[in-house]
């Protein structure tokens, strides 16, 4: 069963991996200081630290559907996503952002469907509707034959968007400008372990980590 899974690898963990990094979990304990606000999707295949090789108490993570970063706001709703980028650079003074969208991307491809595929998940509809302009252009400038070009021009593209969403955010803004903050876009290729990461100057994803073998 799942949940006999779970319970063995929590014992696992503590037998194993906690007391291998005991004395980083101790240092801990009190406070964190992350380096990076990671920002990825929800996908079950993603794992922001195995991907990065980063050990507990680097990554400030966030997830959600499709790595989305909603534009700045003033609002007295419950943001999640909001509140968590405004926690990590406020308070915890992150030196890098990282928007990191996937290959297979649910909710990218979803977006391209017709909306009313999604009527039987109302709360998911809405919140992709925050990649409107994404799917706007890409079912603009790429062929409906071509559908897979479709979706890794999604998934890319929607990285892209979503640092633009981010420096809407005066506090982001403010700390690019003055270069104490840095943005970056990656796109992981769960097949092959690539991460094409954005340039900003060429205007297009290159391979930052193509075999050495």
């Amino acid at each position: 069963m799942v949940t006999e899974k779970l319970l063995k690898g929590i014992v696992n963990f503590r037998n194993g991996d906690f007391e291998t990094h005991r004395q980083l979990f101790e240092e801990l304990k009190d406070n964190q200081k992350p380096h990076t606000l990671f920002i990825t999707c929800s996908d079950s295949r993603i794992d922001p630290n195995m991907i990065t090789g980063t050990l507990p108490g680097e990554l400030f993570i966030v997830r959600n559907v499709a790595n989305i970063v909603p534009p700045c706001r003033e609002t007295s709703e419950y943001v999640s996503t909001t509140s968590a980028i405004e926690y990590a650079v406020q308070m915890l003074g992150v030196e890098n952002i990282i928007v990191c969208g996937h290959s297979n991307c649910g909710g990218c491809s979803a977006s391209l469907n017709a909306p009313e595929k999604l009527d039987q998940l109302p709360h998911t509809k809405k919140w992709l509707e925050l990649m409107e302009s994404v799917r706007e252009r890409v079912l603009s400038e790429f062929a409906e034959d071509e559908p897979t070009v479709r979706e890794w021009m999604m998934e890319q593209i929607n990285v892209v968007e979503q640092l633009r969403h981010l420096m809407t955010y005066p506090y982001i803004y403010e700390k690019v400008m003055a270069k104490e903050l840095m943005l970056s876009g990656w796109h992981y290729m769960i097949e092959t372990g690539e991460v094409f990461i954005y340039d900003y100057r060429a205007g297009e994803f290159r391979l930052a980590n193509g075999s050495r073998a």
